[in-house]
């Protein structure tokens, strides 16, 4: 009983801590605040709420075009280069939306570098009135769909790896053609998979700043930023968090339920034959890999290229930058991070295991809804988290201001990293945990061992490839996150991500290039290290 309370403890310490910020932001909701309100009302809050919607509404179309239509010629055909396109299509997660807006700009701006190909190719003249300029609206919507359609690309391949070849057969009995079959059978079959994906895209539209903010969109993640640093009015950014999370966390339930839906995507014994490649020939196969090369080279080479064309065309750019402090500040960052992540997610799903508590399942089931939280409204319901507890509590036992521990500090930041990405080191281990039989606990406790003998000895062990896999998937979402970092980090503390952001926004893109390649490299790596688990097949 004694191991019990602990376990049962520990796990809804955990999962209330993670949820603070959603409680901080629903209670702020109902707080006075000032006239910039009326002011907002009357002006620009239309325009953010309708810029927000065009957004979401243009990157769910394009991430759906790109996601299906790649996972479908890599699921079904066989082609030129087909097993390299499989895993290089998610090379795209590494260049997160506002590095590929640096990019995209940096190509079609006037005098960029598109001008100095046709320059060099054509000798001089007017090339800028015939470049097209991707800015604004169109740029925003671009930057973030190559960056994060692979959401919709990894869930709808596997579910189209998953289907029964017996569907397929079915519509070829009934005359459908592949075009046919493709509406009819294989996508609808799909359809839980790609809702899920578009679900993760449009949390993730919806909670993008650096793209936005670049590209001077106005959206609701960007009146919450103004509205907190130039009108010094966090309430209202709380209240406008409010309004941004009802949207997101719709998204996160349809995720939720289309996940639980997609179940029957999985191989079903006997009736499961494996779908067979199709041969292409000639001109299919010259457009299949020609679709796949496309989208590939706009999401991950393009913006590679010109990064690195500005890196090389201005080398000083790389010797005014401390590139080894910024990859100590990163691996430090990411080191700490992953460390806490894996052993409170540990701890959490070990309590749920042994508590069998229907609330304590609940709990931790809202607590990891922190991932559906934008990175702005985490940073400023954080801050007021901390202010308030700091102001009334700490003040009532006249105990020393707290602040300077947990706002522009190391421990801050991790923390709030901690709430950010609870929600994937928690399910990445209940992943595996959930293939743990309790029987085996069961015959750890006959044999003499503790809860925590077992904890420590037989669980831990069985699960260290899950340890692996989640230390990566945390490691990559942390050295891509922005406002998290650029608002709560130490001063003179920087990071890729952050020192790309501030040189963009001072409009020196050639200077941004190379903290930007770095990011992307090093982000690169770390999908390669995990593309054998996004992409696991069995007998592919």
């Amino acid at each position: 009983m004694k191991n019990f309370n602990i376990w049962y403890i520990s796990t809804f310490l955990i999962s209330l801590i993670v949820i603070l910020p959603v409680i901080t932001v629903f209670f702020s909701f109902f707080e006075n605040t000032s006239n910039y309100f009326e002011i907002l009302k009357d002006t620009f809050l239309f325009e953010y709420i309708s810029n927000s919607f065009i957004l979401l509404l243009g990157v769910l179309f394009l991430t759906l075009i790109f996601g299906v239509s790649s996972a479908y010629l890599v699921s079904f055909y066989s082609f030129p280069f087909v097993n390299f396109f499989k895993w290089s299509l998610i090379l795209g997660f590494a260049v997160p939306p506002y590095i590929y807006a640096y990019s995209l700009t940096a190509f079609f701006e006037n005098y960029g570098t598109a001008f100095t190909i046709l320059k060099s190719l054509f000798g001089e003249g007017n090339y800028n009135s015939y470049i097209p300029k991707f800015d604004g609206m169109i740029g925003a919507i671009l930057s973030i769909s190559f960056s994060i359609y692979a959401y919709v690309y990894i869930l709808t391949r596997a579910s189209f790896f998953y289907q029964s070849y017996n569907l397929i057969e079915l519509g070829r009995n009934l005359g459908f053609t592949k075009f046919r079959s493709l509406f009819k059978i294989i996508i609808p079959s799909a359809r839980p998979a790609i809702v899920a994906g578009l679900a993760l895209v449009a949390m993730e539209t919806l909670s993008d700043f650096g793209a936005v903010d670049f590209f001077s969109i106005n959206t609701l993640t960007t009146a919450i930023y103004n509205s907190w640093l130039s009108f010094d009015d966090l309430v209202f950014s709380n209240q406008l968090s409010f309004y941004l999370l009802l949207f997101i966390f719709t998204f996160f339930i349809v995720e939720n339920f289309s996940r639980n839906k997609a179940k029957y995507h999985s191989p079903l014994q006997g009736g499961f034959k494996k779908i067979e490649r199709i041969k292409l020939y000639g001109l299919n196969s010259f457009l299949a890999f020609l679709i796949c090369f496309i989208i590939f080279f706009l999401s991950f080479i393009f913006p590679i290229a010109q990064m690195l064309y500005w890196t090389i065309l201005y080398p000083k750019n790389y010797f005014d930058l401390n590139i080894g402090e910024l990859i100590l500040n990163t691996l430090l960052l990411v080191s700490l991070s992953s460390l806490i992540l894996i052993i409170f997610s540990f701890i959490s799903n070990y309590g749920s295991r042994v508590s069998n508590s229907k609330f304590l399942n609940f709990l931790t089931t809202i607590s990891i809804s922190g991932y559906a939280l934008p990175g702005v409204i985490l940073a400023v319901a954080y801050i007021t988290f901390v202010a308030w507890f700091d102001d009334t509590i700490i003040n009532f036992f006249e105990i020393n201001s707290i602040k300077k521990m947990f706002i522009g500090s190391i421990f801050g930041l991790i923390i709030a990293y901690f709430v950010r990405f609870y929600s994937l080191s928690c399910n990445g281990i209940k992943s595996s945990y959930d293939k743990l039989s309790k029987s085996l606990d069961e015959s750890a406790y006959l044999a003499g061992y503790s809860k925590f003998k077992t904890f420590l000895n037989i669980h831990i062990p069985y699960l260290k490839s899950s340890i692996f896999f989640v230390s990566i998937l945390i490691s990559l979402e942390i050295i891509r996150e922005l406002p998290i970092t650029l608002i709560l980090r130490p001063f003179n503390f920087e990071t890729f991500a952050t020192t790309a952001y501030i040189y963009a926004s001072q409009d020196l893109l050639e200077a941004a290039a190379v903290p930007s390649l770095f990011l992307v490299l090093i982000a690169s790596l770390f999908i390669i290290l995990i593309s054998k688990y996004i992409l696991k097949e069995s007998n592919d």
